[in-house]
This record gives structure tokens, sequence and C-alpha cells, in this order.
């Protein structure tokens, strides 16, 4: 049996690890800007690593990776023009150069200060997003099963007209 103790403290945890920022980081195996990349956030675990968690897609020799990185940039309105592709809350950087670090620090920051329920999170929105489409497809055969009924009904009676007049 757990101590009331023992719980608290493993809510804590909880807590505190779902208070971590996702950095969601596509990248290519060999990739020379994504080492550069995995690098420079290396050299931040230190001061920041508290603040942000880095959730790895490796892309170039995944296929499905690959694909649900063409989905989150279809998702945000945005090509998937290469790797490294890193996103932090509603903003992204696509390729990377150090002069990046400023502004992806403050978007963690401020990322990590917003409550966890009410961040931007693009992987908590792609099944609704697909939902949606999913939703849109099935009204869209729903139309087109009514189009053809009446179009059906338009020919059955031009026909029965038509053999009544011989």
């Amino acid at each position: 049996l757990e101590s009331a103790e023992t719980i608290n403290e493993t809510i804590e945890e909880t807590t505190e690890e779902s208070k971590e920022v996702k950095v969601y980081f596509f990248r290519g195996e060999g990739c020379s800007h994504c080492d550069e990349a995995e690098a420079w956030f290396q050299s931040i675990e230190e001061e920041y690593g508290s603040y942000f968690e880095i959730v790895d897609y490796e892309t170039w020799y995944n296929q499905e990776n690959a694909e649900l990185m063409q989905q989150v940039a279809k998702a945000r309105n945005e090509d998937a023009s290469g790797v490294p592709d890193i996103i932090i809350g509603k903003q992204s950087w696509n390729g990377f150069t150090q002069s990046y670090g400023e502004e992806m620090i403050s978007r963690i920051k401020s990322e990590y200060e917003t409550d966890v329920k009410d961040r931007y999170d693009i992987m908590k929105l792609l099944p609704e997003l697909s939902k949606e489409k999913e939703a849109s497809t099935a009204s869209d055969v729903i139309a087109l099963i009514v189009i053809l009924l009446v179009f059906g009904g338009i020919c059955f009676g031009v026909y029965k007209a038509r053999k009544k007049t011989k």
C-alpha cells in the first residue's frame, strides 16, 4: 500500500512532467542542420530543461513519421518543405540557425507559463481535424446519393411519360 505522502509525490511529479512544453522536432538522420538543432537543444538543457520535452520524429527513414510531418504541415496550412521542422505551440521553424535560439527559448517560456489545458498542441488537434474531414466526406457521399436518387427519379418520370405518349 502506498502512503498518502507517496501518492502526493507521484501526483506532483505527474503534474510537473505534464507542465513541460512539448517541442515537436521533425528531423532527418544525417541532416547537418538537424544535428545542429539537436546540439543547440542539448546546450540549453541545463538552464531550460525543466521547461520542455523534445518529441522527436525521424522522417528520412521512417515513413510513418514522414506522413505525420505532412499531416501536421497541412493542418498548420504550411508546406513540409524539409527538416528540421520544429514546432513549439503555435509557432514553427523550418531549418535551423543559432539566431532562432532566443525566439525558441522565449516561446518555450511563454508556453510554459500558459496553463497546460489552454496550450495549443497540434498533435492533439490532428484527430479532430481528421474527424472533421471524415464528417465532410460522409456528408459528400450522402449528397451524391441524394443527387443520384433525384436524377434517377427524373429519368424514370421521363421514361414513363414517353411510354404513355406512344
